[in-house]
């Protein structure tokens, strides 16, 4: 079975909120003041996983890579238009804004159970979604991008207790990759 592979930015206390600033929240913007390493390319180590795998977005993380993916060139971002995009959206009656993107049919955790027999699963951003598939037990590993900031407040990346098995430890500039099993 494939894997379905969450990736995030992160603070130092597990804050995932609003790393890019467009959200204006008072700490908005922490991953993108610590230099470009951490954020350009293909960061997250995803490799060949562009290339065969599906990312799965929540509404608001999908509306606003909409808005800045299909402009940009290069490499990465050619992987990034291409590759399958699942937007799982109540609100959203066509997702035409971004090349390769379609709604998820149905119910989340079912939907997901059927990408994952076929490919893996890459999830960014996208809390509410994560949380749903962590609650289902449907998450194999965490790639964290950690970056050395502390909010004090936010929205958290883990709504409950995990366990998890630490795979590697990467430095990107200021921040680390972390990539973690989930036990």
């Amino acid at each position: 079975m494939s894997r379905l592979i969450v990736i995030e930015f992160v603070t130092l206390d597990g804050v995932i909120e609003d790393p890019d600033g467009s959200g204006a929240t008072a700490g908005g913007g922490w991953a993108f003041r610590h230099g470009p390493e951490a954020v350009a390319g293909d960061k997250f180590e995803l490799g060949s996983l562009l290339d065969t795998g599906v990312m799965l977005l929540g509404r608001r993380t999908w509306e606003l890579f909409a808005k800045i993916w299909p402009g940009r060139e290069g490499e990465f971002a050619a992987k990034m238009n291409a590759i399958p995009k699942l937007v799982a959206s109540r609100s959203l009656t066509g997702v035409d804004g971004w090349e390769n993107s379609s709604l998820l049919e149905g119910d989340l955790g079912t939907a997901v159970r059927g990408r994952k027999a076929e490919q893996d699963v890459i999830v960014t951003g996208s809390v509410s979604v994560v949380h749903a598939l962590a609650d289902e037990g449907l998450v194999d590993e965490y790639r964290l991008m950690v970056f050395p900031t502390v909010l004090g407040a936010g929205q958290q990346l883990f709504a409950k207790p995990a366990e998890l098995r630490l795979d590697s430890v990467t430095q990107k500039g200021a921040a680390a990759l972390l990539r973690y099993r989930v036990s």
